[in-house]
């Protein structure tokens, strides 16, 4: 009880203030990280496909995180590429109008991906995948 009162006092006289961050990361441990780190897709590597494989039905969940993962970071793309393609009558022509038009105008941020792994943006076929990287790209 005697621990409670002093701690009881110090947030009534607004000492917790202090404690909150000017850097808004900080503030939320607990938001994952983001990335808008995308790449050009130029062919050259594997295209992984968020298909979910569950081999043993106590981790299935975690089997199935990394391509759920996958699907949820590729929804947002594919509406506002859809959105785009309505306004304008085409999809970006390439990379860089890829990155302004859709991933900072709207101001995305694709959850991290996997070690190993990495966002490229395929121009050819206006889509967001996801490739296994090789040793040279690390």
């Amino acid at each position: 009880m005697r621990f409670l009162i002093p701690v009881i006092l110090c947030v009534l006289a607004g000492c917790s203030d202090s404690m909150v961050s000017s850097d808004p990361a900080r503030n939320n441990p607990l938001q994952p990280k983001g990335t808008h780190d995308i790449e050009e897709f130029k062919g050259d590597r594997e295209v992984v496909q968020p298909k979910i494989r569950v081999t043993n039905p106590v981790t299935g969940p975690l089997e199935a995180f990394e391509p759920m993962k996958q699907r949820i970071a590729q929804f947002p793309i594919e509406q506002s590429m859809n959105l785009f393609h309505a306004l304008e009558g085409r999809y970006p022509k390439d990379h860089d109008e890829f990155m302004q038009r859709i991933i900072k105008e709207n101001k995305m941020q694709l959850p991290q991906p996997a070690k190993g792994f990495a966002y490229q943006y395929d121009v050819a076929n206006h889509t967001l995948v996801v490739v296994r990287e090789t040793a040279d790209t690390k």
